[in-house]
């Protein structure tokens, strides 16, 4: 996204660091292949959506709302050929870069997730790698790993909470029961209205992980969630969404976020948990925070004091 610095970064600093190859295309050439999508194939991915899914008997029944579903059918098997022609294990999209497309891509983006691929929005390319990582480390264990945001804040003294979704994109895999397909208005693209799955995240404890660049160095930062029952339906919010509490507590969750650098993006995971993404930090020579269980803010800060010193030094 553009004007947004910490979506992007060195690409080069994170291929010696993590062995990550970031390649970027002309979204032309994706609008090309949606245009050579085989109309029967569009049709029988619609059937999987409605064996899968919770479709409303209205939208099927609108001859507009069904044109709209089958634009993102055609996104998802266009996008699918290419990273597999490519060899690609993630990808991101950009609400300001989508010449030559009809729609954000929404349903698309979420089922690709849903089958390992990494992903996140506005061209963060960080986080679209670190949910394709935790995807590797999750695989085969219950629960879902997702694309996530720290969407907006419920301040309520003793019930605060954070309210995590993304315009579209949240991975199927962490929902509790049968998503719906709804297509509702993007204030954002100028593109047409776009189809989305809906759905709460179930609720259990969970992990939130940020991957930021300080320009010499690279940070892992995780918070410990309690992911609960959203306490009541969210019609104008027409997107999937998790409802969580950060540990140890509200504030200091978030304020040690705020000291560590953690970013609006992060991969957000039920089936993995801290010490899965400190090996993983310890393996790649990278920086580690961990806000959870038994943490204080003063712990934090004086992790991050000591990592600066040591980063200075070496």
């Amino acid at each position: 996204m553009r004007e947004v610095a910490v979506t992007d970064g060195d690409k080069v600093a994170a291929q010696i660091r993590f062995g990550w190859s970031v390649n970027s295309f002309g979204v032309g050439e994706l609008a090309q292949r949606v245009a050579r999508v085989n109309t029967s194939d569009v049709g029988a991915l619609i059937d999987t959506y409605r064996q899968l899914y919770t479709l409303d008997a209205a939208l099927l029944a609108d001859a507009t709302q069904l044109d709209r579903l089958r634009v993102q059918a055609r996104l998802e098997i266009a996008i699918r050929a290419f990273l597999e022609e490519g060899n690609y294990r993630g990808f991101t999209t950009n609400f300001e870069d989508l010449y030559g497309l009809d729609q954000l891509p929404g349903l698309a983006a979420q089922r690709l997730m849903a089958d390992g691929y990494g992903f996140a929005g506005e061209g963060d390319w960080k986080t679209a790698a670190l949910v394709r990582a935790m995807k590797l480390m999750a695989d085969g264990l219950p629960g879902g790993t997702s694309f996530m945001e720290d969407y907006t804040y419920h301040l309520e003294g003793g019930r605060s909470m954070v309210l995590g979704s993304h315009m579209l994109e949240i991975c199927p895999s962490i929902a509790k029961g049968r998503p719906r397909v709804e297509i509702h208005p993007l204030g954002i693209g100028g593109k047409d209205d776009p189809a989305r799955l809906v759905f709460n995240a179930a609720a259990g404890d969970a992990i939130n992980a940020s991957l930021v660049e300080f320009g010499d160095r690279f940070r892992l930062v995780v918070n410990e969630v309690n992911t609960i029952d959203a306490p009541h339906a969210m019609p104008k919010l027409p997107v999937a969404q998790a409802v969580w509490v950060p540990y140890p507590d509200f504030t200091t969750g978030l304020e040690g976020w705020l000291w560590a650098g953690g970013a609006h993006h992060t991969g957000y995971s039920t089936q993995i948990d801290s010490e899965h993404l400190q090996i993983y930090a310890d393996l790649l020579g990278i920086e580690f925070v961990r806000i959870g269980k038994g943490t204080s803010l003063e712990q934090v800060r004086a992790q991050l004091t000591l990592q600066d010193l040591l980063a200075r030094r070496y």
